[in-house]
């Protein structure tokens, strides 16, 4: 593919022309295409099981009422694929097939995410979103290496030494920024596309960010800028997370129990 350069056209982010032609970027690209068929399989398979109309789809509790999770069983993938592939530094096929059961593990596991930050069943809950957020960040990351677009602009061999480590560390420094911002997903985006973190790092920060603690008076001018701007995002988020209910399902109104008497 053609080379693709940033605007200022100081900074180049190139697509490797051997895209699928190397061992390495074939187990990178099944890696990412096992984690979203299983990341797909496994929403529907968990939509299925929580529609009343259908009956038929097995579930995943046991008799006695002991639920196991799905991470479980990806975490059991990754370990073995893992270990094998460390221990043994297979060739094709079998770097395939392990590359294929690493990222189906990837998939399950990351499908409940939630459940790793907040050490409860949140599945359905408004919380549960995090783990749609936690497949979306890890296919732009993953498919950004695995199509070749080296992070940062790191491949670029035109600018010297010197040169290449400013402009590395100048967009990582802007993304962290970004990133303090509250503006996470401009940061991930900053760190394959240049220029984009370098812009987000001098706006205005979301007024609940760290940033805006730190350094915006509250009720001061720049404070009130960020809330204005952030109620106009809200209204963005708010079909964002349609869209989010449409790939994992909306999160569930569960009523409080009236206290015993």
């Amino acid at each position: 593919m053609n080379a693709i350069f940033a605007p200022a056209g100081a900074v180049r982010i190139e697509i490797a022309e051997t895209f699928l032609n190397t061992e390495g970027a074939r187990a990178g690209f099944i890696v990412l295409a096992g984690m979203l068929v299983s990341f797909g399989f496994i929403r529907m398979s968990t939509r299925l099981m929580r529609s009343p109309k259908v009956t038929w789809w097995p579930g995943s509790v046991t008799p006695g009422g002991l639920h196991i999770h799905h991470l479980v069983f990806g975490i059991v993938m990754m370990m073995v694929a893992g270990f094998l592939m460390f221990a043994f530094q297979p060739e094709s096929p079998w770097l395939e097939i392990l590359a294929a059961t690493f990222g189906i593990g990837v998939g399950l596991t990351l499908d409940e995410f939630a459940l790793w930050i907040y050490l409860d069943d949140v599945y359905w809950s408004e919380e549960g979103r995090r783990s749609v957020d936690a497949i979306i960040v890890a296919t732009i990351l993953a498919g950004g290496i695995a199509i070749g677009i080296a992070p940062l602009g790191a491949d670029s061999t035109d600018d010297s030494s010197l040169g290449l480590v400013v402009m590395i560390l100048t967009n990582l420094v802007a993304c962290v920024i970004a990133a303090y911002k509250g503006k996470l997903w401009i940061a991930i985006l900053g760190l394959f596309v240049p220029l984009v973190g370098e812009v987000c790092a001098i706006r205005l920060a979301k007024p609940d960010s760290p940033w805006a603690r730190r350094f915006y008076k509250p009720g001061g001018r720049k404070f009130r800028r960020a809330d204005d701007r952030q109620h106009k995002y809200d209204k963005r988020a708010a079909r964002y997370q349609r869209w989010q209910d449409r790939i994992g399902g909306a999160p569930s109104i569960f009523k409080e129990k009236p206290p015993d008497e």
